[in-house]
């Protein structure tokens, strides 16, 4: 899954296209170890997902890469804050004073919700949009981004500037159910089930429970 390196809007780890000699092998395997982490931690299995981070860290730390090991804490912490985990993205800022890059920091202000300080026009477009849209206007924006990750990452944002809607919970929900990621899917059937509690819909806590219990059943073994 190719996309799942998109979700940061950066440089590509592993260089493209058939010309010139292949790419060392730090950038393949860092390339591929990322994705695997991203893969993984989205589907709750934390150990392995945490194992192949540390494995990428290890090949560009290896070949003494500020910039990229930097940008690889950064994914990280895109990838916890799309499944709301409240990541301060620390060993990023660490690294990110040795090696500054300035498309890389705006993202970080980006996942940080550091809206207000950041160069928007640093973003990816799909970002971009989202910024620039006025509160009432972003679920719009937010409904067109075709990146399943991109559009997960950017409701949980919004979720976390107490700025989602229902509408909001409900196509984050759908998009981690598509996808079959299960970490972030349980926290979102979570809120929803909070939100029907606190309208009493009976009806609807019943269906989110019982979809919340197959979720359950399928993570536990996963973080064993």
């Amino acid at each position: 899954m190719k996309t799942l390196l998109a979700l940061a809007g950066l440089v590509m780890l592993a260089a493209c296209g058939s010309s010139g000699p292949p790419p060392p092998d730090w950038k393949t395997d860092s390339a591929d170890l990322i994705e695997r982490y991203q893969q993984h931690a989205l589907l709750g299995e934390n150990t392995l997902a945490e194992r192949y981070f540390q494995q990428a860290v290890a090949a560009t730390g290896g070949a003494g890469r500020g910039a990229e090991t930097a940008r690889l804490w950064l994914v990280r912490c895109a990838t916890r804050r799309a499944m709301l985990i409240d990541d301060a993205c620390t060993e990023y800022t660490e690294l990110a004073a040795i090696a500054p890059n300035s498309a890389d920091q705006a993202y970080y202000q980006f996942v940080t919700l550091r809206w207000d300080v950041m160069d928007v026009a640093q973003l990816p477009a799909q970002h971009r949009d989202l910024v620039r849209a006025t509160v009432d206007k972003r679920h719009d924006t937010l409904s067109r981004i075709a990146d399943p990750l991109a559009r997960l990452l950017d409701a949980s944002l919004l979720v976390m500037r107490r700025e989602a809607n229902a509408a909001t919970l409900a196509l984050a929900t759908e998009t981690a159910s598509e996808r079959g990621w299960r970490q972030p899917l349980l926290t979102y059937l979570k809120l929803q089930q909070n939100q029907a509690a606190a309208q009493g819909n009976a009806a609807e806590l019943a269906r989110l429970a019982q979809r919340i219990q197959l979720v359950e059943r399928s993570l536990s073994p996963a973080k064993k």
